[in-house]
């Protein structure tokens, strides 16, 4: 006899405000608790000591969590200028000094070279695997590693505001696996003075905004009452960069069987990702092609 999953069959999207000191596995399992939901996972870690968007799906909307992954992202953070870090963060340990400070038109002189599509090395303690292994385990074990570059596009990278000669704060917009702390470890190199990250804020991801997140406060306040499930967001809300195309009632069918299915009509073009929904509800992601949508995930609700 198969084993009986603990918790409600509930699915959607839950926006936190994450506050610094907790780690984004933690936020996902107290969401998870307050909802009693069955499965729960989240779209995009944020370090400790990091704030802002941590989007938790729930249920059904696991399956569109790698949609919210892909999407663009805003971040502010400061960059502290005159030491490095083992961490490239305010939480490490300083490897390096330099007493050289960049001007303000120095550090937007630099900044070109970050814009577009660029190559970013990840931090020693980041969670990309090296043989299997988290990188941020090895680092902890003493051991520095060639991690190799990885494609990164910027979107924009703008200075906002010079509190000093010792730090400033910007903004960026980028995609999928951007790392905040290489960019300040790498315009520090760039500038000749390090620096490395004092704090950062993810703003916004995909369709979540920072200013319409629960804090972990109010999440434990509403826990297991119906007020809480009042912020669920639908499934749909992770396939907001997804174009929709309604179903004639056999492609539901068809689609909820795992084949593909009719669709009525599409503003997707062949060949490209988009979602299927049938009286309001959605029914699977995957690949149109010539009007029928090609299943490659199919939703339980």
């Amino acid at each position: 006899m198969a084993r009986k999953t603990k918790g409600r069959p509930i699915s959607g999207w839950v926006v936190i405000d994450k506050p610094a000191g907790v780690t984004s596995t933690s936020v996902v399992g107290k969401v998870r608790w307050a909802f009693d939901a069955q499965k729960a996972g989240h779209a995009g870690t944020l370090d400790p000591a990091a704030t802002g968007v941590l989007a938790v799906a729930l249920g059904e909307a696991t399956k569109t969590v790698p949609f919210v992954t892909d999407a663009m992202k805003s971040y502010r953070f400061l960059v502290r200028f005159g030491q490095a870090t083992d961490t490239d963060d305010a939480e490490g340990t300083v490897i390096a000094t330099r007493d050289a400070r960049p001007t303000d038109a120095q550090i937007e002189e630099a900044l070109v070279a970050f814009r577009g599509d660029i190559e970013q090395v990840p931090p020693q303690y980041s969670a990309v695997k090296v043989e299997g292994e988290r990188a941020y385990d090895i680092a902890r074990a003493g051991e520095a590693m060639d991690l190799a570059a990885r494609p990164l596009f910027v979107e924009t990278l703008r200075m906002i505001r010079r509190p000093d000669d010792d730090t400033a704060e910007f903004e960026m917009v980028c995609g999928k696996g951007g790392y905040v702390r290489s960019i300040a470890r790498d315009l520090g190199a760039a500038l000749g003075c390090l620096g490395h990250v004092v704090w950062l804020r993810r703003e916004w991801s995909g369709p979540f905004r920072a200013e319409a997140g629960l804090g972990l406060a109010q999440i434990e306040e509403l826990a297991r009452t119906p007020e809480l499930d009042a912020y669920l967001l639908p499934v749909e809300t992770g396939l907001a960069d997804l174009p929709e195309l309604p179903l004639a009632p056999d492609g539901a069918v068809r689609l909820r069987n795992g084949n593909p299915g009719r669709v009525l009509s599409s503003r997707a073009a062949p060949g490209e990702t988009a979602w299927a929904s049938f009286e309001g509800r959605p029914v699977a992601v995957g690949t149109y092609m010539g009007g029928e949508l090609h299943p490659s995930r199919v939703f339980n609700l």
